[in-house]
């Protein structure tokens, strides 16, 4: 799996519309930003400190077709999946609120880490 964070209220307009465009920054860059299980805690480190109210968006990318990139991030040296074009809800595994520690840390749920 492949996973998006978003604000819970971006979330609530792809559920209506049935297909997530991407954040703002998604928007300027041309591509839905993703990132693996091992990325996530560096992600949102990075790009959501401070931010509630976020989703975790768990998607297959086999159902993503070749729309799906795979890109090298040189500011973190590894590659991140990008789709180019929008995020078919039918793509969506599951969906996580995500909770902070008592330290403000965001927790990762277990289950993105759990092997298909």
């Amino acid at each position: 799996m492949i996973f998006k964070i978003a604000l819970a209220a971006d979330w609530a307009l792809a559920e209506r519309a049935g297909r997530y465009d991407g954040s703002a920054h998604d928007k300027a860059d041309g591509f839905i930003h993703f990132s693996t299980a091992p990325q996530l805690a560096e992600t949102l480190r990075r790009y959501y400190s401070g931010i509630d109210d976020l989703l975790l968006i768990a998607v297959d990318p086999g159902k993503l077709g070749s729309a799906l990139k795979w890109e090298h991030s040189p500011s973190r040296g590894e590659d991140f999946p990008h789709l180019f074009g929008p995020l078919l809800l039918s793509a969506v595994r599951w969906t996580h609120r995500l909770q902070r520690d008592a330290q403000g840390t965001i927790v990762i749920p277990q289950m993105a880490f759990a092997k298909d």
